[in-house]
């Protein structure tokens, strides 16, 4: 055979091979008719973060978990848009809200009086004294979690460290294990409202 007729087969063959492909599983989905003329059922995966994302080392020790009014997931939606604003991924959303769970329930807490601990106010009980903002921005969620997210992405390699010791290199708490209860349940509201 000479190299011009075997190049023409080979360049037929490769363009048939090639609409094969990607015509193929088009027309294999274009009729979705079962042969009695009854619609088949078609499985759609849900478009939500892959858990192996949300909670790269498992989970650490007994999870804790609270039943989450109207005013808590809509701190829980704020801190995934700012997280998604600030450019991070979905296992950041995860750290943060696992320590505001910790922190102040997903409450955005003003002053306390005398059950503060010191000047520390909202969603991560973060203190104006301790150079976090104003009580004002402290207090809006979306400030607050750029904040607490903005320390997160100075702590080196804290996208590799168990969510416990990425809260506390930010958070600097008097109980560091504390944050680790929550992450199930942080994993789980980012995986549902992630893409919400």
């Amino acid at each position: 055979m000479n190299t011009m007729l075997r190049k023409s087969v080979l360049g037929i063959a490769g363009l048939a091979f090639t609409g094969g492909v990607f015509a193929g599983p088009v027309a294999a989905h274009a009729d979705a008719r079962s042969v009695e003329g009854k619609p088949v059922a078609v499985a759609v995966q849900a478009d939500k973060p892959d858990t192996a994302k949300l909670i790269p080392h498992g989970v650490q020790g007994a999870q804790s978990k609270i039943t989450l009014n109207d005013e808590q997931t809509a701190n829980a939606k704020a801190i995934i848009a700012a997280t998604k604003k600030a450019g991070l991924p979905e296992r950041a959303a995860v750290i943060s809200i696992a320590t505001s769970l910790q922190e102040s329930k997903l409450e955005n807490l003003g002053h306390l009086g005398d059950r503060n601990d010191h000047d520390s106010l909202g969603l991560f009980q973060q203190r104006p004294s301790s150079g976090w903002g104003t009580p004002e921005q402290i207090t809006d969620p979306e400030y607050s979690t750029l904040a607490f997210e903005k320390g997160l992405k100075q702590v080196d390699g804290w996208q590799d460290m168990p969510l416990t010791e990425a809260a506390q290199t930010v958070q600097v708490s008097a109980y560091p294990d504390a944050y680790a209860q929550w992450e199930q349940q942080a994993a789980d509201i980012v995986a549902q409202h992630w893409n919400s």
